[in-house]
């Protein structure tokens, strides 16, 4: 089965973004983003919500040709370019496109079919409502947190009220220098054991 891998970076008080949906309060690095390439090695399809989509979709594919673009940035435009996406949406249009496929119904069954086909792992970026979803449903089967060294005091959280609790393992971390923590959880997705009683 192909694996749903949620990548998303926080601040140490685990939001995504500020209260505006700005992202300058995490500091953009290319040891990062060659990181961030050597696992979309691993994978083939990208998941997003609309707002996500159009923000890769508006940037990525022609960065590589960008006069001064960095090793990074031509290998993660060559591999976006590549790579399918899947939105989850109920405002996007059907695109005309073999790459791009927009969901607004059934994602549960929807995606549980696609982790059932043939290919490499389906990375999540951002999105954090279409991230809280796919939790809710128990669809993220690996997390790539990335806790950058900054405290945002409000904005858009990562996590919220999810219908039940979800246990995790750590399996491995990656510090860089910029300071920012990679810390990589996969979910158990077993049923939870009944709890001994303390008496």
């Amino acid at each position: 089965m192909r694996q749903l891998v949620l990548l998303e970076h926080t601040s140490l008080d685990g939001f995504v973004a500020g209260p505006k949906g700005e992202f300058d309060g995490f500091e953009a690095s290319e040891e990062n983003l060659l990181f961030v390439c050597q696992l979309a090695r691993q994978a083939d399809t990208i998941l997003s919500g609309r707002i996500t989509f159009e923000l890769l979709d508006g940037d990525w594919p022609t960065k590589k040709d960008r006069p001064g673009a960095s090793e990074a940035e031509i290998a993660f435009s060559n591999w976006y370019n590549g790579a399918k996406k899947i939105v989850i949406s109920k405002t996007l249009p059907q695109k005309n496109s073999r790459n791009v496929t927009v969901i607004g119904d059934h994602v549960f069954e929807t995606i549980s079919g696609v982790k059932q086909e043939d290919g490499k792992d389906i990375l999540v970026f951002g999105s954090p409502a279409t991230a809280q979803s796919l939790m809710g449903l128990g669809l993220v089967d690996s997390y790539w947190i990335f806790v950058n060294p900054v405290i945002f005091g409000e904005g858009i959280p990562l996590f919220t009220r999810l219908p039940k609790r979800i246990r995790l393992r750590i399996v491995a971390t990656r510090q860089f220098e910029n300071g920012e923590l990679a810390i990589n959880y996969v979910a158990d997705h077993s049923e939870p054991r009944m709890a001994r009683s303390r008496y």
